[in-house]
């Protein structure tokens, strides 16, 4: 687990910025990492939470599902945006200044956002602009399974246990209806990710999330 007391003994506070192209993204990537640290670190922790892509129900959702999983952070920020799904690269002027905004608005100690090589163009780009607006900051690259079949090998890893795993898919599945008729979101593929990530970093409850850090400071 990233060890951020140095950082909550400083500044009596760990701050943490979570973004996500779309609806479910930041839930899907990183959720069950974001519910062990708000266990871990309880008032101290403060979350901002950036969904950049989400409009009428989609947004509904966003919303829906990130107030299900801070419910019990009372430092907390929910942001969510209308920029266009899917054409992200078009509009990366105006996402750019969005991101200047952030940064002269909050100084996270920690940044989720998505892998570098991820092959959708719009969480691609958001990982892109999270590296060159924040650049002196621990950001750590979360994975999205979907069918470009781009998982790589993460260096990264925070164990879970299982009743973490749990409350993390059932709380996507309750809170993204819209995407139920998709053929791969489902527990059982949720579940599976954590599960070979479990295997990979010798996790001693079985399941883990994984990251790619690209630089860190120790």
């Amino acid at each position: 687990m990233f060890d951020l007391k140095s950082r909550l003994a400083r500044k009596n506070r760990v701050s943490v910025l979570c973004v996500g192209a779309h609806s479910d993204d930041i839930e899907i990537g990183c959720g069950g990492t974001l519910l062990k640290l708000v266990k871990q670190y309880g008032n101290a922790i403060e979350i901002i939470w950036v969904v950049l892509s989400a409009r009428s129900i989609r947004r509904k959702e966003a919303i829906h599902g990130a107030r299900r999983f801070l419910q019990h952070v009372r430092r907390k920020q929910i942001i969510v945006k209308s920029f266009p799904d899917g054409i992200f690269p078009y509009s990366g002027k105006q996402i750019k200044r969005f991101f200047e905004t952030l940064k002269r608005t909050y100084e996270p100690d920690m940044i989720l956002t998505h892998y570098r090589d991820d092959l959708h163009q719009d969480h691609r780009l958001v990982s892109e602009l999270t590296w060159n607006t924040f650049r002196d900051h621990l950001i750590l690259e979360y994975e999205i399974p979907k069918y470009d079949g781009d998982f790589g090998s993460p260096n990264l890893f925070v164990h879970l246990d299982i009743e973490t795993c749990r409350k993390k898919i059932r709380t996507i599945i309750d809170c993204f209806r819209t995407q139920s008729g998709k053929q791969w979101f489902s527990e059982d593929t949720f579940l599976s990710v954590m599960r070979i990530r479990g295997i990979e970093s010798n996790a001693p409850e079985k399941y883990a999330e994984a990251f790619y850090c690209r630089k860190m400071v120790v």
